[in-house]
């Protein structure tokens, strides 16, 4: 699998060939994953991303880790932050590959203090486990089980209830969730935020979304490539929907202050974008 996907990349097909090619000579489990897990358990992916630097967070807000029960008889852990105010309004953070660490409930922590009157809802889809070098996020990533991460979606909807307004955010892993979790809140989804995770192709899937997506991306990546994004906004236009992207000169994962090749200019205009669409939406 690994070097068929390489071989593949230095061809220089889109990953929509990669899918076609590897759910046609792959194990059912592998074509159970999604794009971006099958390039997670590729060491050129892992390579590109470096060690979180190191940080305690200390939430200032009131935030604190709850439970929640989902669809397939478990529970799943979140870290939450109420708003002050009583609030139908929620965000659910989508963490990158690394889980929910300290530094996405920090972030949590600073949507919340923008927004005002909403509910954050940071929401861990590893069920506890964190990695800290790329080999552990790796595999926590690729091993991931589909019908897992909807069943945690599934509860935070239903943990948040049925008036809720439900917008979402998440980066790299997270991003793709983020619009997953737009799909599964149905007419109770008002927004949706992707910072360059892989976007869903299937356009009778991208049908059902109830809201607009923005989509904030890194040109220089060679995986969520310029050219994977055109196509989503192709694929959106072909669902009647609506989504607005900007592509930033810059590597993956330039928002995450913990990562040594964080570009700041480029993630403040993101989270500038980013926090004016969720406000409107709210």
């Amino acid at each position: 699998m690994k070097r068929l996907f390489l071989t593949l990349m230095v061809a220089g097909f889109s990953y929509v060939g990669f899918s076609q090619s590897c759910c046609s000579s792959a194990s059912k489990a592998d074509c159970d994953k999604d794009d971006m897990q099958l390039m997670a358990s590729t060491k050129e992916f892992q390579k590109a991303h470096e060690e979180p630097l190191p940080y305690t967070h200390v939430s200032k807000a009131g935030g604190e880790m709850i439970q929640f029960n989902t669809p397939d008889g478990k529970t799943a852990n979140a870290f939450l932050i109420k708003s002050a105010k009583q609030s139908n309004n929620y965000l659910f953070v989508y963490q990158e590959w690394w889980g929910l660490n300290d530094h996405i409930k920090k972030q949590a922590e600073v949507f919340y203090n923008d927004l005002k009157d909403v509910n954050v809802v940071a929401i861990d889809m590893y069920d506890g486990k964190i990695a800290t070098t790329a080999d552990e996020a790796g595999k926590l990533m690729s091993g991931a089980d589909q019908k897992r991460l909807g069943a945690i979606i599934e509860g935070a909807i239903k943990f948040a209830g049925a008036n809720a307004k439900i917008a979402s955010v998440g980066w790299c892993f997270g991003g793709g969730l983020s619009l997953k979790s737009a799909l599964l809140e149905g007419k109770q989804a008002v927004g949706c935020v992707m910072y360059y995770g892989m976007p869903e192709k299937d356009v009778e899937k991208l049908k059902t979304l109830n809201c607009d997506v923005l989509g904030l991306f890194a040109a220089r990546e060679k995986w969520i490539s310029p050219e994977v994004v055109a196509q989503f906004e192709k694929n959106m236009a072909a669902a009647g929907k609506s989504v607005k992207v900007k592509n930033y000169d810059a590597e993956h994962a330039f928002a995450n202050p913990s990562n040594p090749k964080f570009d700041k200019v480029a993630s403040e205009d993101a989270y500038g974008l980013a926090i004016n669409y969720l406000k409107s939406k709210f």
